[in-house]
């Protein structure tokens, strides 16, 4: 089938969805057109073995072996058991829906599981009551789609950009369970550039999953890229996805193209890990931003309280951005790694996600984003981050980036971490597709890729005209020590009538204070103490108090009294006395600072130098030191722009009150 032939037959779908004009909004077409699609494929891939799975349906119906011998005599993964074909169907158009609906009902479970899951039957009674199903049954009956006109590749290409053109004319979906084609290119090509020469020996078998496969166009775009470079080697893609009708897509997809279908689960990947036991050798994922996992939150954390028995030990994020559990859950699914005698590593898994910016640097030393990072990075599996550019997906215009991770690298990466920013290589897109505005070439793509691979040079080389966009870092450059600097509590004693407005309400308030019953005459003895000098000594000033209550008739106040009245008299001052445990200087909460020193750096000399030359009592309270680790990839590639001078904004400013002037004398004239 040449190109021709392949555009003839996207615009003969594509006419048939105008059909719809009127009755379905256009975000709606794909929903009826695509399973039409799919049930005409699988009637012409049927029909030269129709009449032995009829036979054999006569001859083994009821029979625990009846489903072998109708798959052996289809010679396909699925089957059907009636005698209807599209044109049958469509030559009686009053029975269209009544024999539509039987027609699907014959298929084996697995082919009938992806046309219910498109949601199918209601489509055809809403076709039906439009006065539209016969007409949409008579030109897909029109559509010859038998493997010796198309094969399971060209449908397949076919089926895609059906795909595409459905998802572009639903914007406010696309993006959701919809990934652009260049971007899976790039993904796929940093993916697999490390492993193409031995991706091109005899004998390759690869194992592919995305854990959020949506339409699969990921898994598609990595299944081509490995047997366009060796026609040989046999790509097998798993796949989970949680929308139905994404699902469903994906699944016939690889039934049209003739790969096992059974290989694309439904369900959560978070609380129903239909891919439990398996593990890969490329993983690739573009899940949802900011995701939600409040809805298996029990699930999850069970999990994670399984340690790193389970797939979320590192730790767990905020609950309404799942992104890192998506990344945990594909590091789970890691082939262990073998080191040869000259200590070259075989097996293995190579990892790709799509991410927006927050899993770089969200949450704060100790914190679950935090320790996922540091989980990584101390495991060496972070490869590289590459920084995408902004509105190139369909729902969103932020800013996105690649992490790609591997339990393999090579002695010249390990300990290292590459980043490269490509948020400059972009086109300007002729037409604007919901939030997207820019894409990525194909000379782009090649430029990128071939930065990707040569990136240690490139960072080495500062006359390689990219040198600029490369940044090479060792994995402990991003972590760092959060320490708590502590200062001396420092106060003055003294009574005020403010002091003793305060301490009452504080009495009145107190759940153990309010039944005192010597409130008045506490505030009245202390309000002889009222006007005297400000006192330096609490030791001091607790022996005033003491007399002062004793002869105001107060017997000894309860702890929690006393511990409201010196919360009143006490007053911070630089000059105060400073406070002690125990023998040592308690700290003040309100002086208390914290501070990120590189993870490699000595806390002592630090504060040498950069704390006690300003706040000579200051001290780090070791205890409550963290380490954390974060990406501050913008920060990294940042270059200084100074402001313009003074005088070339004055003159301007000028520039532009002349001309103001002068249109507001236009218009007075």
């Amino acid at each position: 089938m040449n190109s021709s032939t392949h555009q003839e037959m996207v615009s003969f779908v594509w006419s048939v969805a105008d059909l719809l004009r009127g009755d379905y909004k256009q975000s709606e077409y794909g929903k009826a057109i695509l399973p039409f699609v799919v049930l005409r494929r699988l009637d012409c891939v049927l029909e030269p073995t129709k009449k032995e799975v009829l036979a054999a349906h006569e001859k083994w119906k009821g029979k625990p072996v009846h489903h072998e011998f109708l798959l052996k005599a289809s010679g396909h993964s699925f089957y059907n058991t009636s005698s209807l074909t599209f044109e049958r169907i469509a030559a009686d158009p009053s029975q269209a829906a009544n024999n539509l609906t039987h027609f699907i009902n014959a298929f084996s479970d697995d082919a009938r599981e992806v046309l219910e899951k498109y949601e199918f039957p209601r489509q055809i009674q809403r076709l039906d009551n439009a006065g539209l199903l016969y007409r949409v049954v008579g030109r897909f009956a029109d559509l010859k789609l038998h493997p010796e006109r198309v094969t399971n590749m060209q449908m397949g290409y076919i089926f895609e950009e059906l795909i595409r053109r459905f998802s572009e004319i639903s914007n406010e979906t696309a993006g959701e369970h919809f990934t652009p084609r260049e971007v899976i290119k790039l993904m796929a090509n940093l993916l697999l550039a490390p492993d193409e020469d031995s991706l091109r020996g005899p004998g390759v078998i690869k194992e592919i999953l995305d854990p959020a496969c949506g339409t699969g166009g990921m898994l598609t775009e990595m299944h081509d890229h490995i047997t366009a470079l060796n026609p040989d080697a046999r790509a097998v893609v798993f796949g989970q996805e949680l929308n139905p009708e994404s699902w469903a897509i994906c699944r016939s997809d690889l039934m049209i193209k003739g790969q096992d279908p059974k290989n694309i689960r439904f369900g959560n990947s978070f609380s129903d890990d239909r891919h439990r036991y398996g593990t890969f050798d490329y993983m690739l994922a573009n899940p949802p931003f900011g995701v939600e996992w409040k809805k298996v939150k029990d699930e999850v954390e069970a999990e994670h309280d399984l340690g790193h028995s389970g797939r979320f030990g590192a730790g767990l994020p905020r609950i309404n951005d799942g992104s890192l559990l998506f990344l945990q859950h594909m590091i789970s699914k890691m082939k262990p790694v073998k080191v040869d005698e000259d200590g070259e590593k075989r097996g293995g898994s190579r990892i790709a996600i799509v991410f927006n910016g927050s899993p770089l640097f969200t949450g704060a030393a100790g914190s679950g984003e935090s320790e996922i990072r540091r989980w990584i990075l101390e495991n060496d599996w972070l490869e590289a981050i590459v920084a995408l550019p902004d509105q190139l997906f369909y729902n969103t215009g932020i800013s996105t980036y690649f992490w790609v991770l591997t339990n393999r690298k090579d002695r010249a990466h390990e300990g290292k971490v590459k980043l490269i920013d490509a948020r400059e290589h972009w086109t300007k897109m002729r037409k604007s597709l919901g939030e997207k505005r820019k894409e990525i070439g194909a000379e782009q793509i090649t430029e990128l890729t071939r930065l990707y691979a040569d990136a240690l040079g490139v960072a080495e080389d500062p006359e390689h005209p990219l040198h600029g966009k490369v940044k090479v870092f060792r994995n402990e450059d991003f972590g760092y020590q959060r320490i708590t600097v502590e200062r001396p509590l420092k106060l003055r004693f003294e009574v005020t009538e403010e002091t003793l407005v305060e301490l009452a309400a504080a009495l009145d308030k107190g759940r153990t204070t309010a039944k005192y019953e010597q409130k008045a005459e506490l505030v009245e003895a202390l309000r002889t103490l009222a006007g005297d000098e400000p006192c330096f000594a609490k030791t001091v000033f607790a022996d005033r108090m003491q007399q002062a209550l004793a002869e105001g008739g107060v017997s000894k106040p309860p702890t929690a009294v006393m511990k409201a009245v010196w919360n009143a008299v006490s007053v911070r001052d630089p000059e105060g006395e400073v406070q002690k445990k125990k023998g040592e200087p308690e700290p003040d909460a309100e002086l208390r600072d914290f501070e990120n020193i590189p993870l490699d750096e000595d806390i002592d000399a630090y504060m040498e130098r950069e704390v006690l030359p300003h706040v000579p009592d200051a001290w780090v309270d070791h205890t409550k030191t963290k380490i954390g680790y974060e990406i501050p990839f913008t920060r990294h590639f940042y270059v200084y722009t100074p402001p313009r001078p003074l005088e070339e904004i004055d003159a301007e400013l000028k520039e532009l009150e002349a001309e103001i002037q002068r249109l507001l004398g236009e218009v007075t004239k």
